[in-house]
């Protein structure tokens, strides 16, 4: 990161680093549930539902690769070994052992609530300190936000739904 780049940031960067790699964490794990999820997947509205996890898993992707840019660009190292993963999360992985449409759809709810909570605590971190982060950070809260709103509706539509 540049000099000037680094004077604009006014937090703790090395504490910023760490709840990104958090993220991170989250994201390798929420894009695997999303796209194991639409490979084993059984059910009624199977189809649709597919098609919602693959495209929720290439926006994880997504995040990923933003949360690893940033961590670079503030002088970090995103994490580099998956098994930190686990160590790391904030919101879990939950494998798809009950492949139901319902399951996979309460499973990957209850991750985006998780995710929406990371995200709000990450804006609310780097409020008037980071502008780039912050602006990150709000833009993947956004997406957050849609995926369960998404996942909510086909829960709905299947009559399943038991949303709070």
């Amino acid at each position: 990161m540049g000099t000037i780049g680094r004077k604009i940031v006014g937090l703790d960067v090395e504490k910023l680093v760490e709840e990104m790699n958090k993220a991170l964490a989250d994201e390798w794990l929420a894009y695997y549930q999303y796209w194991i999820g639409s490979k084993v997947l059984v059910g009624p509205m199977r189809g649709a539902v597919e098609a919602e996890l693959v495209e929720h898993a290439n926006e994880e992707l997504d995040h990923a690769n933003m949360l690893v840019d940033r961590i670079i660009q503030l002088g970090g190292t995103p994490i580099i070994k998956p098994e930190n993963w686990y160590k790391m999360t904030n919101c879990g992985y939950e494998s798809p052992e009950d492949p139901e449409v319902k399951k996979i759809l309460e499973q990957n709810i209850k991750g985006e609530q998780c995710a929406i909570k990371v995200y709000q605590e990450l804006v609310k971190m780097t409020e008037g300190k980071d502008p780039i982060s912050h602006k990150m950070f709000l833009q993947i809260l956004e997406d957050e936000v849609e995926h369960e709103e998404d996942l909510e509706a086909l829960a709905e539509d299947m009559g399943t739904c038991e949303c709070t």
